[in-house]
């Protein structure tokens, strides 16, 4: 049987409506390669699950995810949810792309298209953490608080400027998180503000949080942001714009493949900028599950 559909799974309210509005030009680009678009609103995520239960595997050449971090990590959860194993292409167009970040991918309608037309892809790693599933990054502490606060109407208007703006306003209720670490590379009692399990490099648009992370290496770039004086919280921002933050006395970090955190106190979570799970939190990666659609071809898992 012919592989010469494409599923395009597109987020109707991320960013500027870019892939809503030119959805005839798409699918002319793609039928001229003899492939064929079949359309998926993604307007609430039971859709998605609904299409991915009864559909023919064998009929697909590939997924496009056209949003934000949010709808990759829609995507991959159903996708693992029904055994799914096709190559994903990506659209950027949400509040944070922060996992196409990692492959430079362009923005620009004529070049992401050109890239989903060819077949040059990269595998990538997934990471789980309890049930559920993340392609970029598992968060933890007070910022994902700061994000699950922040206006959605905001946020497609200002982007990653209103989490600053908010966090900003939410420095005076900050309070330590009481959390218990355990790895093969770490293990530890910490008062933490905030706590990173990073497999892209970039988070919330801080392109330098994991600089050095490779998303195809088998491990994950843990980022621990200690409790400090509120004074020491400006240079080591600086710190984060620069990538310096690593040496910070305030911040720890490793690398694991698997990862266990328990805590005493209610800690607010996040997978890839979508509400996360409870603790006790048990996260381990999941190497090389998935191809991404790429500008060069990188199956070898090299350095990108």
């Amino acid at each position: 049987m012919k592989k010469n559909k494409v599923l395009f799974f597109y987020n109707p309210e991320a960013g500027n409506g870019l892939f809503k509005n030119n959805h005839d030009y798409i699918i002319e680009k793609f039928q001229k390669k003899k492939m064929y678009v079949v359309m998926l609103r993604g307007d609430r995520k039971g859709a998605l699950y609904e299409f991915l239960k009864d559909m023919r595997q064998d009929e697909y050449r590939k997924i496009i995810a056209a949003g934000g971090d949010g709808t990759i990590n829609t995507l991959i959860n159903a996708m693992m949810h029904y055994g799914i194993d096709l190559p994903i292409a990506i659209f950027p167009s949400g509040t944070a792309n922060d996992f196409a970040y990692y492959f430079d991918l362009p923005h620009d309608l004529d070049s992401i298209v050109k890239i989903a037309l060819d077949e040059h892809y990269t595998y990538t790693d997934i990471g789980r953490v309890n049930n559920k599933y993340f392609i970029n990054v598992a968060a933890m502490g007070f910022l994902v608080d700061v994000s699950q606060k922040t206006d959605p109407d905001i946020k497609n208007t200002l982007g990653v400027i209103s989490y600053y703006l908010k966090g900003v306003s939410e420095i005076p209720k900050l309070k330590p998180i009481p959390i218990k670490i355990r790895s093969e590379e770490y293990t530890s009692e910490e008062k933490i503000y905030f706590m990173l399990v990073m497999n892209g490099r970039s988070a919330g648009g801080f392109r330098r949080i994991a600089h050095m992370a490779e998303v195809n290496d088998g491990k994950m770039d843990v980022i621990i942001f200690k409790e400090m004086p509120i004074r020491e919280m400006a240079p080591l921002l600086i710190n984060i714009l620069t990538g310096q933050h690593h040496e910070n006395k305030n911040v720890v970090s490793f690398r694991t493949s698997k990862l266990y955190l328990e805590s005493d106190q209610k800690v607010g979570t996040d997978v890839d900028g979508e509400k996360g799970v409870d603790f006790p939190l048990d996260i381990e990666v999941i190497p090389r599950k998935f191809k991404i659609n790429t500008l060069i071809d990188d199956m070898e898992g090299a350095k990108w």
